[in-house]
């Protein structure tokens, strides 16, 4: 049986394309797959909210096959990738002819589209979920998406499979903290990846503060790029007892995020995506802070910690910060929780299997 595989490939500047070769080299095992084949039995796309996904989602459309949706909204994608007429005739097709006006106002406010809610409330996902004969998520709240939009859609939920990264011996980990001028019993906070509005920062920052001030004996790392000069500059009065890091290569970033020992990785507005970082650290036994939403509704309550997302927020990430730094027997046992649900449910070699199985059944 050949596969034909279709992703942005290493080294596209996206955590997908990641995925995607590691995802190849698994699948090499059960079958022939090639990259960007024109012809095969059965074909697998991988799609996200970029431009770098619109030739494979064209090709999709064109030869349908499998689609693995790693964002399940996909109206940035289409601000991105197309014109304003196809842009609101795509819109149109997703929610009826009565939804035009508000086609053209979405289309002329797109500036905003990052941090305004209104976006994420239409993943515009009909004609990819009408003609592709399955289509793969890794969470909940990416399948209902799929089917409120397309209900006769063939919609597989496979668990978001974690490869475990290489790391130094915890004898490194135990420098660089120290060089970093943390004493044993302070409990780091990190934050990491690219830092757009919807990764909360501001509560973070402004919780760290307050907890500080409160006692905690706490401290908090941010690794990632901001989404804009204009953000930076926003977040920079925050910043100041920060332990900061820019841009890092892959080798380096997961370096740096094991010095955490708690992880908030939260998200809102959420967009059907699973956190591959914050899976990977739970499966290096990190504690992490999630937002109560549907995208993690499968993890059990003992293997990470919810934040609420509304008004509410910055009180419980100080309640959290402050219950972490004091008890750290806590952050050390949650984390132990996550590595092994991790490992047991999210092993590259279990989900793999998953997908021979799809693709096989579709071929």
């Amino acid at each position: 049986m050949r596969i034909g595989f279709y992703a942005p490939m290493p080294p596209a500047p996206t955590g997908v394309a990641d995925y995607a070769a590691r995802l190849l080299a698994e699948l090499r095992r059960f079958a022939t797959v090639e990259v960007g084949a024109r012809r095969a039995d059965v074909f697998l796309y991988h799609l996200g909210n970029n431009q770098l996904h619109r030739a494979i989602y064209l090709r999709a459309l064109e030869r349908p096959g499998v689609v693995v949706l790693h964002d399940a909204v996909l109206h940035h994608f289409f601000l991105g990738a197309f014109d304003r007429e196809t842009y609101i005739q795509e819109f149109v097709y997703n929610y009826g002819e009565w939804s035009r006006g508000l086609a053209e106002t979405l289309w002329a406010g797109r500036a905003r589209s990052a941090q305004d809610p209104r976006y994420f409330r239409y993943p515009m996902l009909r004609r990819i979920a009408e003609v592709s004969p399955a289509v793969i998520v890794h969470n909940p709240a990416a399948a209902r998406m799929v089917r409120e939009h397309a209900p006769q859609a063939r919609v597989i939920e496979i668990p978001f499979p974690v490869w475990r990264p290489d790391l130094p011996p915890e004898s490194y980990r135990i420098r660089r903290r120290v060089q970093l001028g943390l004493a044993s019993r302070t409990v780091l906070f990190g934050l990491f990846g690219y830092l757009r509005q919807s990764k909360r920062l501001g509560s973070v920052l402004r919780a760290f503060q307050e907890a500080r001030r409160m006692g905690a004996d706490m401290a908090l790392l941010v690794a990632g790029r901001f989404e804009s000069v204009e953000y930076e500059r926003a977040m920079a009065p925050w910043m100041r007892d920060v332990v900061r890091f820019e841009h890092l290569p892959d080798r380096d970033f997961w370096d740096v995020a094991a010095l955490a020992d708690v992880t908030v990785n939260l998200r809102y507005p959420a967009a059907g995506e699973t956190s591959g970082i914050g899976m990977t650290l739970m499966g290096l036994g990190q504690t992490v802070i999630f937002s109560d939403t549907e995208e993690v509704a499968r993890l059990p309550e003992s293997v990470c910690l919810r934040v609420e997302p509304g008004p509410g927020e910055r009180a419980w990430l100080i309640e959290y910060m402050l219950w972490l730094s004091r008890f750290p027997e806590y952050v050390h046992e949650i984390g132990r929780r996550a590595g092994a649900w991790v490992r047991e449910r999210h092993a590259p070699a279990v989900v793999t299997e998953r997908y021979w199985e799809v693709l096989r059944a579709a071929s």
